[in-house]
């Protein structure tokens, strides 16, 4: 299943990859799609098991569309949102969800910004009251600005500066791209943050937060008839923006080495590795790539009945863990990797000898039959449950639509996945998993080499 754990920096949840099992899914005629005439796309997922609705908005605006110099500027804007307006003054969106019973949150990926809350339903039209008055009605004054600039500095000391793995995937990442703004962490430098101030956040403002940019999707104890209502009501006042072009980052170049980063660090007990390449995301993938890359993931590594699992960490325990995994629902090409860490007497060299082994061999030799229908059994019999947390169906929803997707794509996805063969797996992990232009990272504790 796709993660974003390299590309994301989230104040939430990762996010879920945008796929769904075709019986995980709402019918197909109960998920309404619909655009006001602003431009804000709307999308509404009726489940009607419990009075609660999820009120998400996404904006597709990410870390990788900031000015050069710049980072970190989207993920601080996120925080700004909170500041209030003239209507709705700093804490009161906060207290009024509270109040409720509710929760709300926010997160900035590398392609997204979202928003959302879970309430009653009959909050529904406060909660699009809220954010379609903050949308663009913030108050930016430089005291706003300063104050909350010293917050995310603090918040990258905490979570970045002081941890050891944090640090070496923003080496690790900024290494596997040479040239595409994925390179870049989501919260930004610091040399860079510390400069942010009020004429950066109302340029990224101005140009990034409206109506046509923005998808709104609203999922629970509703009915498109009412979130129709309710968001012309709200949402479509608020004046469209100026159109963007089209998101064309800079291209990753051509690999044709291999690159290692090593970090070696008192506060770590257990040494570690990944290894990962550039691969294309659902977006980007020539027809049936993606979905041969999903499902390679999850047969290499992708959960207890994977052959790294079963191979290195339950056979042979060499490994206390290893696995793969797929970020297949970046914008732009993203990216695949592999990872394990020692147990007992073995080595770190020996646990990354055993995955290259299993890798090679899956490369060479291809997958069974029975692997791969197990793997596909389980990998959409395991997304069912994501139709339990209708959170998950807006994030599923948001995610697609935010990045390039559609509802149909959406839809679509389980036959799709249902399709891929044995030999287009092989294919893609022999296209893309060469040994020779891959990146690797070396988590080490003091003074141990890489053994």
């Amino acid at each position: 299943m796709t993660t974003k754990i390299i590309l994301a920096f989230t104040c939430a949840a990762l996010l879920i990859q945008p796929a769904l099992a075709r019986d995980a899914m709402p019918p197909q005629s109960a998920v309404e799609h619909f655009t006001l005439d602003n431009g804000l796309e709307v999308v509404v997922i009726p489940d009607h098991r419990a009075p609660v609705v999820t009120h998400m908005v996404w904006y597709k605006v990410g870390s990788a569309d900031e000015p050069a110099g710049k980072s970190g500027i989207a993920h601080f804007f996120e925080h700004l949102m909170f500041k209030g307006t003239a209507r709705h003054p700093a804490g009161e969106l906060d207290s009024a969800v509270a109040e409720l019973g509710g929760n709300l949150n926010a997160f900035t990926t590398a392609d997204v910004t979202a928003y959302f809350e879970t309430v009653p339903p009959d909050a529904l039209a406060a909660m699009m009251d809220f954010e379609a008055d903050r949308m663009r009605g913030l108050g930016l004054t430089d005291d706003v600005i300063g104050a909350e600039r010293d917050v995310v500095l603090e918040e990258r000391r905490q979570r970045v500066d002081s941890s050891p793995q944090a640090l070496l995937s923003e080496e690790f990442t900024a290494t596997l791209y040479q040239n595409h703004p994925y390179g870049i962490p989501v919260i930004g430098w610091m040399n860079e943050m510390e400069q942010l101030n009020r004429i950066d956040a109302v340029a990224f403002y101005d140009r990034y937060y409206a109506p046509n940019n923005a998808v709104l999707v609203v999922a629970g104890d509703v009915d498109a008839d009412t979130v129709r209502t309710l968001a012309e009501a709200s949402y479509g006042k608020v004046e469209r923006g100026p159109d963007l072009p089209p998101r064309v980052r800079p291209a990753e170049p051509e690999h044709n080495t291999s690159a290692t980063v090593t970090l070696s660090d008192p506060r770590v007990g257990i040494p570690s590795f990944m290894r990962s390449w550039i691969v294309p995301s659902y977006r980007t993938a020539a027809p049936g790539e993606a979905e041969a890359l999903d499902l390679l993931s999850e047969i290499l590594g992708g959960g207890g009945r994977s052959r790294l699992y079963q191979a290195v960490v339950v056979k042979s325990g060499i490994a206390a863990q290893a696995g793969a995994g797929y970020d297949g629902g970046a914008y732009d090409p993203s990216s695949f990797s592999i990872y394990g860490a020692p147990q007992g007497n073995h080595t770190l060299d020996d646990v990354e000898t055993a995955v290259d082994a299993q890798l090679a061999a899956l490369t060479a030799d291809g997958v069974t039959a029975e692997e791969l229908d197990s793997a596909k059994a389980r990998y959409l019999r395991n997304l069912i449950f994501a139709r339990d947390a209708q959170q998950n169906m807006a994030q599923m929803y948001g995610s697609e639509l935010a990045t390039g997707g559609t509802v149909e794509d959406i839809e679509q996805w389980p036959e799709r996945i249902r399709a891929v063969t044995a030999e287009q797996i092989q294919a893609v992990a022999r296209k893309y998993l060469n040994p020779a232009i891959a990146v690797t990272s070396h988590l080490l504790p003091p003074a141990t080499g890489a053994q």
